[in-house]
């Protein structure tokens, strides 16, 4: 049986209307138009003070506000947190099904922990992970290889550019969701294996792992 360890936000949930939510509130509060999705899901996957650091900077605000407007932007997810976030299509089932096979699912995010247990619990897939990093959860986030080495894995599954650098640091086999949040194409990301539908994971898991045997 394998170690499994999933990304969240873009992998197994679509989490970006949440966080534009989170992200206008307060922009509007600073009296600033607010952000489309496209723009604020091109800001996603390095955790949320990054995230912060190009929104401020796409609105021209003085970068020293960091220290200030990042917690204002947490707050406010934190009060929108799975108001619009849902699973992927066959996320429950997949999961269910790896699970049922003997795998151990693990997840590991730059979402700050918190939020991310809440993510998993509105979706009623937490019972399924034994552990949970979040970006929080450790001093240093992904891409650096730390948090997926803290899930000893033996597959990741993400859907971006972190997580193939990620994996690659860490020297961990990468599996790409193509459907979440990437900006780069398929071809150009590093990855063993990807898929569109989730309803197609279990068996492509257990190809991968016949295949290391």
């Amino acid at each position: 049986m394998a170690r499994i360890v999933f990304d969240l936000d873009g992998t197994l949930i679509d989490s970006a209307p949440d966080i534009r939510a989170a992200v206008n509130l307060m922009l509007v509060e600073q009296g600033l138009a607010p952000l489309s999705l496209s723009e604020v899901i091109g800001f996603i996957g390095n955790g949320l003070p990054h995230l912060v650091t190009l929104v401020m900077a796409a609105r021209g605000i003085d970068p020293a506000r960091h220290a200030e407007l990042s917690p204002c932007v947490a707050r406010h997810y934190n009060a929108v947190n799975g108001q619009e976030t849902v699973l992927y299509p066959g996320v429950a089932g997949a999961l269910a099904a790896l699970h049922a096979a003997g795998h151990s699912l693990a997840l590991c995010t730059n979402k700050p922990e918190a939020p991310a247990r809440a993510c998993l619990a509105q979706m009623g897939i937490a019972a399924l992970f034994d552990q949970v990093i979040g970006g929080d959860s450790l001093p240093r986030r992904k891409p650096d290889p730390a948090p997926l080495h803290a899930c000893t894995p033996d597959i990741y599954i993400g859907d971006s550019e972190v997580d193939a650098e990620t994996a690659s640091r860490a020297a961990v086999r990468f599996v790409l969701f193509t459907e979440g949040y990437r900006k780069t194409a398929v071809a150009e990301l590093p990855h063993v294996a990807s898929f569109t539908d989730f309803a197609d994971l279990p068996t492509l898991i257990e190809s991968l792992l016949v295949r290391s045997l």
